[in-house]
């Protein structure tokens, strides 16, 4: 097979796929082959009849569909991805005269992901906010690092905040019972915001053997309608006050939660982690808002099925991270009050802004020449395969050879980003500059 590239205007490309008489010849015998059991001929057994009393029997074409289809399958993906195209929707084909004997020529037009004249690119003005990492924070990560590794231990004592209650309650609206407002030796951790608000507080100075009457309202938005916005009581028995024992933060700390000697190799270590993250924190930053900045000079008519994608793939995030948690996306839309196609609108907005963000970075790449090497791609595999940890192998087949190209353009766009970045005036701050009102508000104000 062969492909010629015909035209490639206003983001709608054509070309050619030419398959010699051969080719065409060999898809027919394939497609009998695969469908003669489908046919009866008298005087022979199912399956048995050789094509030509077939094709004499229902006509020379019979197999030419199956042929063509069969073809296309194949040729089609080969063809745009020899042709380095990003379809966007189902191709127009129109097919040259077919017959035994005859080479095939079908000469496809498709709408490809646009590319416009992106303006404004380079020379952009962005503040970068300077990563600063104070003892402040080190101490903070030594703390969360110290209350990690706390005991609980019981105390002998009332119940105060921080504490963790073991209790048992019951829940009543006026002299009722309600349901799933029960439980026996629950731990309850007082000051968490685990329970309705206003039940943990009534604890405090509690001790160990005491019956609490705890009087709270659920809220008016509570997801069981029937107790929504009721006042209730909750008799409770506390069974246990325990209280958290921290580790002293000594050399000895440092050896038991770490590979370091000593707490001040440890703290070292927290700095250097935070200041690469708080460096790669404002990297990050700096260069989406040199993107965002570039969003906002160019204008992009993004196509609506282009959109439709986006927001299938944002509903399909959205289900993973329920699922993740425990919850369905129907359970979801039904506690938010609102329909499938109700979120779909909510979400277009976005949807529509990163499909014209992609737009602009491709269409820059594609100006700038940017290409993306196999020892690109082979190094990022790599890459990712050392931050999920897992072989490289299962890096490629969990994006699938089908994928790769789409794989490439990922590269691409981030090689994007990073020129809009490199060719920006970048002005270091110690906190971005508060944006100017519009004109109205301005107004408004005075």
């Amino acid at each position: 097979m062969k492909t010629t590239l015909l035209s490639k205007e206003n983001n709608v490309v054509k070309f050619t796929m030419d398959f010699t008489a051969e080719e065409f010849d060999a898809a027919v015998v394939k497609a009998y082959q695969a469908s003669k059991n489908q046919f009866v001929i008298d005087g022979f057994r199912k399956g048995k009849a050789p094509r030509s009393i077939i094709e004499k029997h229902y006509g020379e074409g019979i197999f030419f569909e199956d042929a063509i289809n069969n073809l296309f399958q194949e040729a089609y993906p080969a063809a745009i991805s020899e042709l380095d195209l990003e379809v966007i929707e189902s191709p127009a084909a129109d097919f040259s005269e077919i017959g035994h004997g005859k080479p095939l020529t079908v000469t496809i037009t498709v709408a490809v992901f646009p590319v416009i004249e992106v303006k404004d690119y380079k020379g952009v003005e962005i503040e970068q906010v300077e990563a600063v990492v104070n003892a402040e924070d080190i101490e903070s990560e030594i703390k969360m690092l110290q209350n990690r590794n706390a005991r609980v231990v019981v105390a002998e004592r009332e119940v105060k905040d921080g504490d963790t209650v073991v209790l048992d309650y019951a829940g009543f609206v006026g002299e009722e019972q309600f349901a799933g407002g029960t439980a026996e030796n629950q731990e309850l951790v007082i000051g968490s915001g685990t329970f309705i608000p206003g039940f943990e507080e009534q604890l405090v100075g509690a001790k160990a053997g005491d019956n609490v009457d705890v009087k709270v309202t659920f809220p008016e938005e509570y997801h069981a309608e029937d107790l929504a916005g009721k006042d209730a009581v909750f008799h409770c028995t506390v069974h246990e006050v325990k209280e958290k024992q921290l580790p002293e933060l000594d050399d000895e700390f440092a050896k038991d939660v770490s590979e370091y000697d000593t707490l001040d190799e440890l703290k070292k270590s927290i700095e250097d982690r935070l200041v690469k993250y708080a460096e790669e924190q404002s990297l990050n930053e700096a260069k989406n808002d040199a993107v965002e900045a570039v969003y906002n000079a160019n204008e992009v008519e993004c196509p609506r099925n282009l959109v439709e994608d986006e927001i299938d793939s944002m509903v399909q995030d959205l289900d993973r991270q329920l699922r993740y948690q425990g919850l369905g996306l129907q359970q979801y839309l039904e506690f938010m009050q609102k329909d499938m196609a109700a979120f779909r609108d909510e979400v277009r907005e976005d949807a529509t802004k990163r499909v014209a963000t992609r737009i602009i970075l491709l269409s820059i790449a594609d100006a700038e020449k940017i290409d993306v090497t196999a020892e690109e791609m082979d190094e990022e595999i790599k890459n990712m395969a050392e931050m999920y940890k897992v072989p490289e192998d299962q890096v490629r087949s969990m994006i699938g050879e089908a994928n790769m190209t789409y794989f490439a353009k990922d590269l691409k766009v981030r090689k994007a980003i990073d020129l809009i970045f490199d060719n920006a005036k970048v002005t270091m701050v110690k906190e971005k500059t508060a944006a100017e009102p519009v004109a109205e508000e301005a107004a408004d104000a005075e």
